[in-house]
């Protein structure tokens, strides 16, 4: 499925409010796209929505904010990478990365 300049543009969107972190980029993949700091991937965007890579001690603070988790089916079962969808403040500002906006 081809990606729409709407797709597109909600990725450089990311990409521009996450460049305060770092030398930030997005790649195509899964019909949509990793965000990447590094060579490392920590974000993806699906359907024109973003999810963000959690770990054990940030997963619940999404979870409190009831951010829905990135799923796949895989042979009929449910797969999860680990990545929950981004707070409103991730596509608003840069201050959710730590830059200021």
């Amino acid at each position: 499925m081809p990606i729409s300049q709407e797709e597109k543009e909600f990725a450089e969107h990311i990409v521009d409010l996450s460049l305060c972190i770092g030398p930030v980029y997005s790649k195509r993949m899964f019909g949509g796209f990793g965000i990447f700091l590094e060579g490392l991937m920590f974000g993806l965007i699906s359907d024109n929505v973003y999810y963000i890579k959690v770990d054990e001690e940030t997963r619940s603070e999404f979870e409190e904010l009831g951010l829905e988790p990135f799923t796949y089916d895989k042979a009929g079962k449910k797969m999860n990478l680990g990545y929950l969808q981004a707070p409103e403040e991730a596509m608003d500002s840069a201050e959710f990365y730590g830059g200021v906006g």
